[in-house]
């Protein structure tokens, strides 16, 4: 196998590019990023810089990198990390340049597979309920949604518009990813010293840790199945374990109060962590069905994830591991 991973210098296109790394299978992986260097350093492996919201670049990627090193499959998860962020330019790299480059993979010669990331809160289904989500879920089309979460919604159901031809596509809508760095609204959620929440209503997250997500591309690229997948993580727990994992103070308050709070919270510290007072919920995706990953990838979940700690908690355990 000879594998492109676009956002290769990210967290997430870091961890899958080393783990492919780890495949003997793996002839060479072609690392794409925007960044002029950073991703790992390794004789099967070549890094290319590329910005993918441009058209003429994606066509040279494709028709030329691709088509240089013999690329048979592409990794797509160099989306935009910033859900705070909107406007055109977030649009492009999180949307258009999906487009270009999954419409490019299906004229392509040598390449016969496109694995996309997607997400798990691309789904409608409210977070209040613990119904697990099936792939055949409806997906949130609501216009009132925020921008970071009706770019994830078009550019998943522009890659599945593509799914029935020659290119093999496999979607993973993953659950929410804990880690720095990466985008992830909980984390960020969690870093804070003090988290309020909904009084009387404590909702129950799925949380998939970076290794488990990596491991699951791996096992898409190693599959010949084409489809919609959930990947789920290996931990299950209500929000408020969340918040005493990471050693946390949690204040719970009418949920009428959230938005103001963390509305006054943003404009003092630029930080915004998204909650939908009419649906209930925080945008941290729904509790997924992971079936069909397991029956047609074979994928697991196994680890758990890493909560953000506070300085004096970090500085004690690796105190901690230093006497061990």
């Amino acid at each position: 196998m000879r594998v492109m991973v676009t956002g290769a210098t990210a967290p997430l296109g870091s961890a899958i590019v080393g783990a492919l790394l780890a495949e003997p299978e793996v002839e060479l992986v072609l690392g794409v990023g925007t960044e002029h260097r950073g991703a790992p350093i390794s004789p099967r492996m070549v890094y290319l810089r590329a910005d993918l919201t441009h058209r003429r670049e994606v066509h040279d990627l494709i028709h030329r990198a691709a088509t240089a090193h013999a690329i048979d499959t592409v990794v797509h998860v160099g989306q935009h990390r910033n859900p705070h962020d909107d406007g055109t330019r977030v649009h492009a790299q999180s949307v258009d340049s999906v487009r270009a480059l999954v419409l490019a993979c299906s004229e392509h010669a040598t390449i016969r597979r496109f694995v996309y990331r997607s997400f798990a809160n691309v789904y409608a289904q409210p977070h209040a309920t613990t119904t697990l989500i099936d792939e055949d879920t409806p997906l949130e089309l609501d216009h009132r949604a925020p921008q970071w979460l009706r770019d994830r919604v078009e550019a998943d159901l522009t890659v599945c518009g593509y799914r029935g031809g020659s290119l093999q596509i496999s979607v993973l809508r993953c659950a929410e990813v804990v880690a720095p760095d990466i985008g992830s609204q909980l984390w960020d959620y969690l870093s804070s010293r003090i988290c309020f929440r909904p009084a009387g209503f404590d909702p129950m997250i799925n949380v998939l840790a970076i290794e488990d997500a990596a491991s699951a591309f791996v096992a898409a690229v190693r599959s010949s199945v084409s489809g919609v997948f959930n990947v789920c993580g290996a931990e299950t727990l209500p929000l408020s374990r969340a918040i005493s994992e990471s050693n946390r103070t949690a204040i719970a308050i009418p949920g009428g109060l959230l938005a103001p709070l963390y509305g006054l919270r943003r404009a003092a510290t630029g930080f915004e962590f998204r909650y939908d007072l009419n649906a209930r919920r925080f945008h941290l995706g729904s509790l997924l069905d992971g079936a069909r990953a397991l029956g047609k990838l074979g994928y697991v979940p196994r680890t758990r994830v890493r909560w953000p700690r506070p300085w004096w908690r970090v500085l004690l355990e690796r105190l901690a591991e230093t006497r061990a």
